[in-house]
């Protein structure tokens, strides 16, 4: 009986030295394998369709219309439909040429503020059913369109609210004709990307030949929200243009750049489609902004939107294309860059060259990126979890992203390129699914054994590109120095 009351008190010591040991052991494994939560995301956020539009980054827009033949820009209205007549018109040349120079999708004016339809609209006369191209049987809508899912690119349509043809415009029955021909582009030339409600709107016109001036409230004339309400019936993953919005806004100007610091984010509720005076707002966005609405910078390749014979030799340089590009690609915007058809229905051989040479250009510039998989190191990250790390920025995965902890907003990032390469422009992309957060950073460079400043800026968003002056480096440091939240970082690209 004592040898066995021995071993039982042996016994219950040594359970509870294993219950000891346990509770000092289990909170650490408990702290190894607990999940590491994502950080809360900072309002607003993008839509999937507005995600899907941001990584597109640049495509084309069309201008065609009778104004092709009237030398015009804006025509009265008063233009007849056998006017409209390309001698070669060929919308594959179009659309294999613009995929060629590394553009993604295509936005075709179908009806100009002249009021003719590129389509045989079934709700006017005004149209190319009534033009001699190919026996009044053609449709350029439709050959773009097919073109397009041809080549692999993406198919978008510009429809003006103004119609200076329409005798009803000003009325309450051109709102119902403008939807019945949206209703039309919409369910007849399959999927649609990008719809582009302009500004312009009201002033003279032909009209039906009332020859007048005609003006219209344009905050409340158009009824959006009811024309906004078809677009997502029919076309739910289209993205809607205008200076309001609601997908996507103007840049506020047309000679190809957005601003510097450019917020995604903009307050909307007082915006209209040519509401005047908003151009900085556009240009800018808003910080506080409560609505995820990001700028497309839009720019001619030409001095005009239509082709015009006398700005054959004023067609945009490739350095001058590639300059557009960094500030509109380059500052987290996109860009949609207007390539005008010329008489015979062709891009002009100028317009073709130019854009081969800017495409090369980009290839040259862009490709060799020092920084994939280059090794990254961070001051923090985020409960020092792999999940969560600075590899993360190099791994070429969109979906992966370094952030840090909470409470943590002046954070460091070093990527070590491995070996001493001569350093032009630095690429940064926030993961934006989490919000806009960057507010101020700098770049700097590793040269004789001391951090020398590169370059510095406000936001990233989407995707910001840096040029900095060529320098000699096998380091490259970014500091974030302010932030909405804890930086939430996809991506850094060293070219």
């Amino acid at each position: 009986m004592k040898h066995n009351s021995q071993f039982s008190i042996l016994n219950s010591q040594f359970n509870l030295c294993l219950l000891g040991l346990g509770m000092l052991i289990f909170p650490l494994f408990q702290s190894c394998t607990a999940e590491v939560l994502p950080p809360k995301a900072v309002l607003p956020i993008p839509s999937e369709r507005q995600l899907a539009w941001h990584e597109l980054e640049q495509y084309a827009f069309i201008h065609f219309t009778t104004n092709t033949f009237t030398d015009k820009e804006w025509g009265y209205g008063d233009e007849q439909p056998a006017i409209f007549n390309p001698t070669d018109f060929d919308a594959e040349q179009w659309v294999e040429t613009i995929r060629d120079a590394g553009l993604k999708a295509v936005v075709l004016t179908t009806k100009h503020h002249d009021g003719f339809c590129l389509w045989p609209s079934q709700y006017t006369e005004h149209s190319i059913k009534n033009s001699p191209f190919l026996d009044g049987q053609g449709d350029v809508v439709k050959a773009v369109s097919d073109a397009c899912r041809k080549y692999g690119l993406k198919f978008g349509i510009y429809l003006s609210p103004w119609d200076r043809n329409r005798a009803d415009y000003a009325t309450p029955e051109y709102i119902q004709y403008y939807r019945n021909q949206l209703r039309e582009l919409l369910t007849n030339y399959g999927e649609i990307f990008e719809i582009w409600f302009d500004g312009a709107n009201g002033g003279d016109g032909y009209y039906g030949g009332a020859k007048e001036r005609r003006k219209i409230d344009n905050r409340v004339y158009y009824d959006w929200a009811n024309t906004h309400a078809i677009v997502r019936e029919l076309a739910p993953q289209a993205v809607m243009f205008s200076d309001a919005g609601p997908d996507a806004r103007w840049c506020g100007n047309e000679s190809g750049f957005v601003g510097n610091p450019n917020w995604n984010t903009i307050n909307i509720d007082t915006l209209h489609p040519g509401k005047a005076n908003i151009g900085k707002l556009l240009n800018h966005g808003e910080e506080q902004g409560s609505a995820w609405v990001p700028a497309e910078v839009d720019v001619s390749i030409r001095p005009g939107w239509f082709y015009h014979e006398k700005e054959d030799s004023l067609v945009r340089t490739p350095e001058n294309l590639f300059k557009i590009y960094l500030e509109s690609v380059g500052r987290g915007s996109n860009l949609i860059l207007n390539l005008p058809p010329d008489r015979r229905g062709l891009l002009h051989e100028n317009d073709v060259q130019a854009l081969k040479a800017w495409k090369q250009l980009l290839d040259k510039t862009f490709a060799v990126n020092f920084a994939a998989n280059a090794q990254a190191s961070a001051d923090n990250y985020r409960g020092k979890s792999k999940k969560y790390a600075a590899a993360n920025v190099t791994d070429g995965n969109k979906d992966s992203y370094w952030a840090t902890d909470d409470a943590v907003i002046d954070a460091t990032l070093e990527i070590d390129l491995g070996n001493s390469q001569t350093v032009s422009y630095v690429l940064l992309q926030e993961y934006i699914q989490l919000g806009q957060r960057i507010k101020s950073f700098t770049i700097e460079a590793f040269k004789d054994n001391t951090w020398i400043p590169l370059a510095e800026g406000s936001t990233i968003g989407y995707k910001h590109i840096l040029p900095v002056e060529p320098t000699e480096t096998a380091k490259i440091r970014i500091r974030i120095v302010d932030a909405k939240a804890c930086p939430v970082i996809s991506n850094v690209e060293v070219y």
